[in-house]
């Protein structure tokens, strides 16, 4: 499964490797962050979570402020651009390691992917990276460090047949926590706290089918009870934790839905694991209507079915169940949520993946990855906003993403918190500096490509964000559909 597979390959990063990850410098194509910027963009055009707005915008200690900064470093002149917040991937599993963080971290900056959530990491692996996350360089984001599954759950299975293998002693209450009943809940409730999880995540699989707990084949691949879930949740909420929920059944969704998981991690089957119909999975309208009562945020990754390479007709029937899933929670008012788990990609594939789907119109789309996934991951910050107060991330982007979301594939630029993402030392090194305001005496252009020259900025007072003439963003892997 994806959340297995993406999971497995972070956890199981070669042991030896590690030290030399963590030790590595950067690299010469990583991104660099330019010293903090007082900013005037002026001819802007951005994305409002509607429609777009125009007008002139001012940054200023990292975000937006209503009136022009006594001392501007940069100009913008962003005449037909458009400003759109960065995007938010609300499921994966790729960054949950130093060898994830090193191979794809700057995959997510590339891409505009400021904000993630890794659902099911050990904490051995993240306690050495989170010095290095939700920094000028590097993507913000959570883990869920608490990972609850049952005694014969995934990821058991997969992580006792790794490369080196790992005995049940070393996973047991270590990789992950394993909880049979709501009586073990309690018994071992204190371990979450040693763990400084962002999240608390909980897998459920086909609990409906107890058949499948007699199947040896199986074992090791299921996942816990609606009654630990309900415990967890409970638990989680009285120490204001919040719960992710992994599912594969409409039946796993229902429960999720009904213990009052604050999130669930997947729309229901998106691979018919055991030859089932993929029509068993369409969610039933009253729990969708329940799941949007009780604000429940439903994470879609639904190009994880392409993992699987299913034969044409079955992807077919597969898909035809993600839209009449999309239009169900779509009609009820629930609170959908851009999630990939797509190990390869991130959240830009997902945004692609729900515009060929045809459910939700552009607009939609882009809210959803650009607004409501990075408030619901980080609610306690001002993201997803152009208003004074907002913190100042946002792309440029060379043509308008409401017309055509590929716009997204082409980011001008890239801004975090007030500073310029940039692939040159030298910009980075030299944009905030004093002889760079508007007032100052402008210096000698810089050494750069073609396209950064223009979607970066220059070392006079004022910069144009003008269409470049090949994209300096692309990568591998990361459109899908």
């Amino acid at each position: 499964m994806p959340a297995l597979s993406s999971s497995l390959r972070a956890l199981l990063a070669p042991l030896a490797l590690i030290p030399l990850l963590l030790g590595t410098a950067a690299r010469a194509d990583d991104f660099k962050a330019s010293p903090e910027m007082a900013m005037e963009l002026r001819h802007a055009r951005w994305f409002d979570g509607e429609k777009l707005q125009s007008g002139t915008l001012y940054v200023e200690d990292g975000r937006f402020v209503e009136k022009r900064p006594r001392k501007v470093n940069r100009l913008l002149e962003l005449r037909g651009q458009t400003l759109i917040a960065p995007l938010a991937d609300a499921h994966n599993h790729n960054l949950q390691s130093a060898w994830g963080l090193d191979k794809f971290g700057q995959d997510y900056l590339r891409d505009g992917v400021f904000y993630a959530a890794m659902l099911c990491a050990d904490p051995a692996a993240i306690d050495p990276i989170r010095p290095r996350i939700a920094q000028a360089e590097t993507p913000d984001v959570l883990f869920a460090t608490a990972c609850i599954t049952s005694s014969d759950g995934q990821p058991l299975a997969m992580l006792q047949s790794g490369t080196p293998p790992m005995s049940l002693d070393q996973i047991v209450d270590k990789a992950v926590l394993v909880m049979d009943t709501p009586e073990q809940v309690a018994q071992k409730w204190p371990l979450i706290a040693g763990r400084h999880t962002d999240l608390v995540k909980v897998i459920m699989s086909y609990h409906d089918r107890p058949e499948l707990r007699h199947v040896p084949e199986q074992r090791g691949r299921l996942g816990v009870s609606p009654e630990v879930v309900a415990e967890v949740v409970r638990r989680a909420h009285a120490e204001q934790r919040r719960v992710v929920v992994h599912i594969e059944s409409a039946a796993d969704f229902a429960a999720a839905v009904r213990a009052g998981a604050d999130f669930i991690a997947e729309l229901p089957g998106y691979f018919p694991q055991h030859g089932e119909d993929p029509e068993t999975h369409l969610i039933p309208p009253d729990i969708a209507a329940l799941a949007a009562e009780k604000k429940v945020g439903v994470i879609t990754a639904t190009v994880a079915t392409r993992l699987f390479q299913p034969a044409p007709e079955l992807l077919t029937r597969i898909e035809a169940v993600q839209k009449q899933n999309l239009e169900r929670l779509k009609a009820a008012g629930v609170r959908l949520l851009v999630g990939s788990d797509l190990f390869t990609g991130n959240a830009l594939s997902e945004v692609h993946h729900l515009d060929q789907l045809g459910v939700l119109d552009k607009a939609a789309i882009l809210r959803l990855a650009t607004v409501d996934t990075p408030r619901a991951l980080f609610p306690q910050r001002k993201l997803g906003c152009f208003q004074p107060g907002c913190e100042a991330s946002f792309l440029v982007l060379i043509g308008n993403p409401l017309e055509d979301l590929d716009a997204l594939d082409k980011p001008l630029l890239r801004i975090k918190q007030g500073r310029v993402l940039t692939q040159l030392d030298d910009v980075a090194a030299t944009a905030g500096e004093e002889n760079n305001a508007l007032n100052g005496k402008a210096a000698a252009p810089s050494k750069s490509s073609k396209s950064s020259k223009k979607a970066t900025t220059r070392k006079s007072g004022t910069s144009k964000a003008k269409p470049a003439a090949k994209p300096n963003n692309a990568k591998s892997g990361g459109k899908t559909g």
